[in-house]
Formats: C-alpha cells, structure tokens, sequence
C-alpha cells in the first residue's frame, strides 16, 4: 500500500536560483543529480527531511504545451509503496489504468506511472536497496 509522498518534483527555469532559494533559503540539503543520456544534468535531487525529497528538473520553460512535463512548475507527484507489484495489481482491480508499466529507473528505484482525472502525472515508487536516495 502507499507508505507517503515520496517526492514532489518541479521543473525549474534557472537551476542555480532554484537550488539558493531551496538550499540556502529553506535549508534542504543537495543529494545528488542525475544525468540523461547524453550526459546533461537532468534532476537535481533534494532532501527535506528523513525519507521526504524534492525533485527539480532542468529546463523548464513558460508554456502552454500539452506536454506539462516541460512546463515550469508541477511535474509530478511521487507516492512511495511498500511492495510496487501487490499495489498496484490492488488498484488495477479497482480501475486503475497505468500509463507506464513498472520498470527500473535512474536512480534503480522500481517505479510505474498514471494520471489523475485531470492529466496530473502520479508516480509509484518501490525503493530500491541501493537507491542513492537512501545512502545520504
């Protein structure tokens, strides 16, 4: 079943302003990046507090695009599971319909993807043993 929030992520159009203002400001503390394939910083990781983080992703642009994944602001919600596959079989039996089915991401974390009425991306996730968000 659903454990919390593991992550809210956020795309950002100034890196550097949004980690002074997240950091320095707020006082969460920087864990790690990740890059994408071609080797570009892609998310900067953040810890708030014990097993709570914010993710902020580079390259957020002022848009009206369908494609909200590249719209500055709400990119995601993270819900953290105990046991990926057993919760969501529960909640296909109840009408869920995945966007994307689990897989393994960047960061190894086991993760699958739906949507809210409303388009609003919700990310499940499994952590891994090895994820780096557990190591820091």
């Amino acid at each position: 079943m659903i454990k919390k929030i593991g992550h809210t992520a956020y795309n950002v159009s100034d890196m550097d302003k949004s980690m002074h203002f997240y950091c320095d400001i707020l006082g969460f503390k920087y864990l790690f990046q990740l890059k994408d394939e071609n080797k570009k910083p892609w998310i900067n990781y953040l810890k708030i507090s014990e097993g709570q983080f914010i993710e902020l992703f580079y390259n957020g642009v002022k848009t009206a695009d369908i494609d909200t994944r590249s719209a500055l602001g709400y990119n995601h919600l993270c819900l953290e599971v105990d046991d990926i596959k057993a919760t969501l079989a529960e909640f296909k039996t109840k009408g869920l319909a995945l966007d994307i089915e689990i897989m393994q991401g960047a960061d190894l974390n086991y993760q699958a993807w739906a949507h809210d009425p409303d388009g609003n991306r919700i990310e499940f996730m499994q952590f891994h043993p090895d994820a780096p968000q557990l190591k820091n």
